[in-house]
């Protein structure tokens, strides 16, 4: 992973130390805070974002559709979250992001399959795969 010096950056918020995860807690990731001691960043929490409250019901993608382990169907909420980041990466012109790896927001390429059972597939959240499709560079934090 290489970023220019003066390229601006979104990161997950968790990784950061932010208290934004589902149960309330983070996923604090030392190589972040290197990044962000050496480049220009814009934390982002989608979920809170699309108005979901921390903490909250753990969900995961089942399907078309988000769901909590309750099953409520909280897609409407992840895609707002998913285009409030877009509109954050346009404005300032942002070309990568560092995001959290398996969560039905931010993960790349592999998330849970939708079931509760910490089993995974392939496949990207819903924030994840909105960035890709307009032409920015995921990365995921196990990549970093």
């Amino acid at each position: 992973m290489k970023i220019c010096k003066n390229e601006k950056v979104l990161i997950s918020a968790c990784l950061a130390g932010v208290n934004c995860k589902y149960d309330g807690k983070n996923n604090f990731n030392e190589k972040i805070i290197k990044i962000i001691k050496e480049h220009d960043v814009i934390l982002v929490c989608p979920e809170q974002m699309g108005g979901l409250k921390t903490p909250r019901c753990p969900a995961e993608i089942c399907g078309n559709c988000v769901k909590t382990k309750r099953g409520k169907d909280v897609t409407k909420e992840y895609e707002k979250g998913a285009a409030e980041v877009l509109d954050i990466a346009k404005r300032f012109n942002i070309k990568k992001a560092i995001l959290k790896s398996r969560s039905p927001s931010c993960g790349k390429n592999q998330i849970y399959d939708g079931t509760f059972g910490h089993k995974l597939k392939m496949g990207s959240g819903v924030t994840a795969k909105l960035l890709m499709e307009n032409g920015m560079e995921v990365i995921s934090s196990d990549e970093i």
